[in-house]
């Protein structure tokens, strides 16, 4: 029963999400706590995690979520399911592209479609920075914790590391490298 609850959650997430792995971590994210599969800090933990290593984001957390509830199987379930609406919408499309790609209508989906997916991006950076800084509930305590301000201290080198064109990698590697201080020091 996991194994088709996993595989449907999964395909809904990926039918109805447009603009990549961002844009489903909204939806991850309310259906993986919405059915008590992980707890939210462990979903938190593997979105860095999964930032870090190869593979399409969406896939990666499907299959993770997928292992962690039912397995091997499981993280097959959920990942076919992820994977499966993206697959038959591309095969769709590139069959009907070039006979439709001057319809105003297709180009209609598309302009809308497009601030919708920053929207959804918006929203799951926002409830991501809500758990990161304030990890028990938005108030002035963390203010006063070195944690806080080594993970603020990360955020903006990182921002400004991408804005100077720096390779994600190495930004990547950095962060690490100053949260696993972080985690010897404090």
């Amino acid at each position: 029963m996991i194994y088709l609850e996993l595989f449907l959650t999964f395909l809904e997430i990926g039918a109805f999400t447009f603009g990549g792995g961002y844009a489903m971590l909204p939806l991850i994210r309310e259906a993986v706590l919405l059915h008590g599969w992980i707890e939210e800090e462990a979903l938190i933990n593997f979105i860095a995690v999964s930032e870090s290593t190869p593979g399409p984001f969406a896939i990666n957390i499907a299959t993770y979520v997928g292992n962690q509830v039912g397995g091997v199987f499981g993280s097959i379930c959920a990942t076919l399911g992820v994977v499966l609406p993206s697959f038959v919408i591309i095969l769709i499309v590139a069959k009907c592209y070039e006979k439709f790609k001057e319809s105003k209508t297709v180009k209609g989906i598309m302009s809308g479609l497009k601030p919708a997916v920053v929207g959804l991006i918006g929203a799951a950076l926002f409830s991501l920075l809500l758990t990161v800084f304030f990890p028990a509930g938005v108030s002035f305590a963390p203010l006063a914790t070195a944690g806080f301000w080594v993970s603020v201290g990360i955020f903006a080198a990182a921002l400004l590391c991408a804005f100077k064109k720096v390779h994600p990698i190495l930004i990547i590697l950095g962060s690490a490298a100053i949260g696993i201080a972080q985690g010897y020091l404090l």
